[in-house]
């Protein structure tokens, strides 16, 4: 599904330069000179990358001329996604998981410049990173290109596996909240079932009174049974816990609710959240990646930031 749109030939595109476990086991890291990002239309597209480039070159100018300095990052590449860290104390600026990034191009005049789109992941819009690569920006641009067919590879050899076992946990903990809530609903009407027996078995008479009275009976209404008949007195009624009724139904358990079977459970009870992380993850590995050597310098505004 890797698309290699490219404007010229270069042997590098077959043999990739790194080998997958540096990819996949750990990274490859660049300092770059980030320019910034900024909102793009579309997905691809040379046009589009070129129009933000002069875009964010130019502001980058304007701010240099008021004496602030390009910032650098260093720039993480692997199966996992492009990090972008502050290259002393590590901190994460911007983490692009590679099923978002749908385009990747690189000046090939320059050598210096390249970009690539992402779509964001809280807003869902389209930004487009620019950075100045002091001369290895195709390198760069193979890199992100490698990485993401690596992670596409490992997406549809054991992916599918994955995804369809985050579904049966996601399923799982799913029901298994649900039951909970249901256990603790029926413990909350037990224990009000008892204490309304308690307070129906508190003697309504006065302390003195001397009426007979019939002999007490349990919460069945029935007599309790004894071999010698006590004599009659005010007993002290201690109600026994309520024995939870049997359902008609087959198909339901003690508490009355159906019991839980995993092989019944359908797809769409999956969490929206995770189904839709999985939907977006299948969704951008078929859109690909378009790698293009373009040409971005065509305006004076080419000098080093």
């Amino acid at each position: 599904m890797l698309n290699m749109n490219r404007a010229f030939s270069r042997k590098k595109d077959k043999n990739w330069m790194h080998t997958p476990e540096a990819l996949s086991k750990h990274f490859i890291a660049y300092n770059v000179k980030f320019l910034g990002n900024t909102e793009v239309e579309q997905p691809k597209g040379t046009e589009v990358v070129r129009d933000a480039v002069r875009k964010l070159k130019f502001a980058r100018h304007i701010k240099k001329s008021e004496g602030q300095k390009t910032p650098k990052v260093e720039l993480q590449i692997s199966i996992y996604g492009v990090k972008l860290l502050e290259p002393k104390i590590k901190e994460v600026l911007h983490n692009c998981q590679l099923h978002r990034i749908s385009f990747c191009a690189d000046d090939k005049t320059d050598k210096r410049i390249f970009t690539f789109i992402c779509k964001d992941a809280e807003s869902n819009k389209h930004l487009c990173y620019v950075f100045d690569s002091e001369k290895c920006a195709e390198e760069i641009t193979l890199t992100i290109g490698q990485a993401f067919d690596l992670a596409y590879r490992k997406f549809l050899e054991s992916g599918g596996k994955d995804v369809e076992t985050r579904k049966q946990i996601a399923g799982l903990q799913k029901r298994i909240q649900e039951l909970e809530a249901e256990n603790t609903e029926l413990k909350n009407k037990v224990q009000d079932l008892e204490n309304q027996l308690r307070i129906n078995d508190i003697p309504t008479s006065p302390a003195n009174s001397m009426t007979p009275k019939s002999p007490s009976t349990d919460i069945f209404d029935m007599v309790p049974f004894s071999p010698v008949s006590p004599p009659l007195s005010s007993p002290t009624c201690i109600p026994s816990p309520p024995v939870p009724p049997r359902s008609s139904e087959i198909k339901r358990d003690l508490f009355g609710a159906e019991p839980f079977d995993p092989f019944n459970y359908g797809a769409d009870d999956f969490p929206p959240d995770i189904q839709s992380k999985l939907d977006e993850m299948q969704e951008g590995f078929k859109m690909g990646l378009t790698l293009e050597g373009t040409v971005f310098c065509l305006d004076p505004l080419d000098s080093r930031c």
